[in-house]
């Protein structure tokens, strides 16, 4: 029988519906008895996100005998307030943003659109509820893995304690992930704030939002909240949004953004947090012009922090500091037996990195592998209309390191299929050598994120721009751009010099 209420320990579980109760009766069952630990375990897994899940799963696969320990929820933020809850909301934003733009395709919708925001959030609910079951302790349990929930810590270099039990181990991962981090601005302490971790647990939708930070998830819950009708304020301390990313493909993301009704305010300066009876105040500076702009609720959405307190790390003689934890290029930690994998040791904070590293630690770990780190090279998208991805190095890198390299450029206004389906609001650059290796693309394109992956695929196979180009695709596809970038490589090739000798050759072949 299900508690009558989310466990208090647990981190905010709201509404306590049907839904929530079938999501957490998977990842965090009531009255889990933890089982008596199984002697020397070949690997110890500490965070059952995304990193500690494959490796646990991955090990016990291949025979290992494996120890699974979560404080909180099995599945880690992917599946309870990140990847899974937020793609079930973008893509209701979608939906909304395809019936109310219909027109300009001649479907007319008479009554104009509304939104059932409370439908939206408990499809959303349902949603992570299915798929909790993969993630389940029960599933773990039943492929061999020795599941244990509670709050646990090293207590010495192989040896970790949790809810009373020593667990023995000749090597362990550590995965415990990331946290919301709050960024330290004054009066942010005074008021109730929503971060990633809790906007899902909205029932109503706010009449205001304040959103602080225009990175990833800033801008795709920004745009989500915008189309469900809440007037959005989404303040960016650097210039524009997505700083990080390249500006002409950020600058496409920030007018859809605009269109969408986003309000941005880039360049925020001397920004203060001002608890107003119901509302929240947000006084700032924004090119040298003073705001002070009333909200009802706050999405501080401006960085995360790695998990590494309170869990004995110093007694396992593990090093970290407020980056995370220290690992080198095998993933191995400063304590030989213990290794790291995830959001709590790399700067690339994505559930797809966190299942790569995972699999690198099994090998490193139980096989004398040798596989490194810094061979992966990870792709990443942001999930906004359009959407930007990202893959490899960006020019001002290549700048920085004197490597010698042509950009080519293709806007989807030059792709058929974009033109059909009313999409060509993007662009695709692809930064290569004189040769055609691929050293960096940016993609910004309805479905950036699954464009990328042939990108991805040719950079880790070692295929150049002329691959490419020879590869025949499927007409009309919006991923027939990526073939012609390879075209605009293969023409780039024929310079002057070569093509007055073909022009000699053809005309003594007449």
């Amino acid at each position: 029988m299900l508690p009558k209420s989310a466990p208090p320990d647990l981190p905010p579980v709201h509404p306590w519906d049907e839904h929530n109760q079938r999501w957490v009766s998977h990842v965090r069952p009531a009255g889990w008895r933890n089982p008596e630990p199984a002697g020397r375990y070949n690997l110890l897994v500490v965070g059952a996100g995304p990193a500690g899940l494959v490796a646990a799963i991955g090990a016990a696969g291949l025979g290992a005998k494996v120890a699974l320990a979560e404080k909180h929820l099995l599945g880690g933020d992917c599946l309870n307030v990140g990847c899974v809850p937020s793609k079930a909301l973008i893509a209701a934003g979608r939906r909304y943003a395809a019936v109310r733009d219909a027109g300009e395709f001649g479907v007319r919708v008479p009554d104009g659109v509304d939104v059932d925001f409370p439908a939206v959030m408990e499809r959303l609910r349902r949603l992570r509820a299915d798929l909790s079951g993969h993630d389940s302790a029960e599933r773990f349990t039943g492929l061999g893995v020795d599941v244990f929930i509670g709050d646990g810590r090293f207590t010495s270099r192989d040896r970790f304690q949790i809810d009373g039990r020593e667990i023995r181990f000749a090597r362990a991962c550590v995965a415990t992930g990331a946290r919301a981090a709050a960024p330290s601005i004054p009066g942010i302490q005074e008021v109730h704030y929503l971060t990633n971790e809790t906007i899902f647990t909205l029932t109503t939708l706010p009449r205001r939002l304040g959103v602080i930070g225009a990175g990833p998830i800033g801008c795709e819950l920004a745009q989500a909240f915008r189309r469900f009708g809440s007037e959005v304020h989404l303040i960016e301390a650097e210039h524009g949004i997505l700083p990080r990313e390249d500006p002409d493909a950020s600058e496409i993301v920030k007018r859809s953004l605009l269109g969408d009704g986003v309000r941005i305010y880039c360049c925020g300066r001397k920004t203060r947090i001002v608890a107003d009876g119901g509302a929240i105040r947000l006084v700032f500076d924004s090119h040298d012009e003073g705001h002070d702009i009333a909200v009802d609720s706050l999405l501080v959405a401006a960085g995360r922090s790695p998990n590494v307190e309170d869990m004995g790390l110093e007694q396992a003689g593990v090093e970290f500091d407020q980056r995370g934890i220290k690992v080198d290029d095998r993933l191995r930690t400063t304590n030989p037996r213990i290794f790291a994998a995830g959001d709590v040791a790399s700067k690339y904070q994505f559930t797809h990195a966190a299942d790569f590293m995972a699999r690198m630690v099994i090998g490193n770990a139980l096989f004398f592998g040798r596989s490194k780190a810094s061979a992966l090279t990870f792709p990443w998208a942001t999930y906004t209309e359009p959407e930007l991805a990202h893959i490899g190095r960006y020019p001002r890198e290549l700048d920085e390191e004197g490597i010698a390299y042509r950009t080519h450029v293709l806007p989807l206004t030059e792709v058929d299929r974009a033109i059909l389906d009313g999409e060509t609001e993007g662009i695709i650059k692809v930064h290569a050598d004189p040769k055609g290796r691929i050293l960096g693309a940016t993609v910004v394109a309805a479905h950036a994120g699954d464009l990328i992956g042939e990108i991805s695929l040719a950079m880790t196979s070692g295929l150049r721009l002329g691959h490419i180009a020879r590869a025949v695709h499927p007409y009309p596809t919006q991923a027939e751009a990526i073939r012609k970038i390879g075209d605009l490589h293969n023409r780039s090739r024929l310079t002057p010099w070569v093509q007055k000798a073909l022009a000699r050759f053809l005309r003594w072949r007449r």
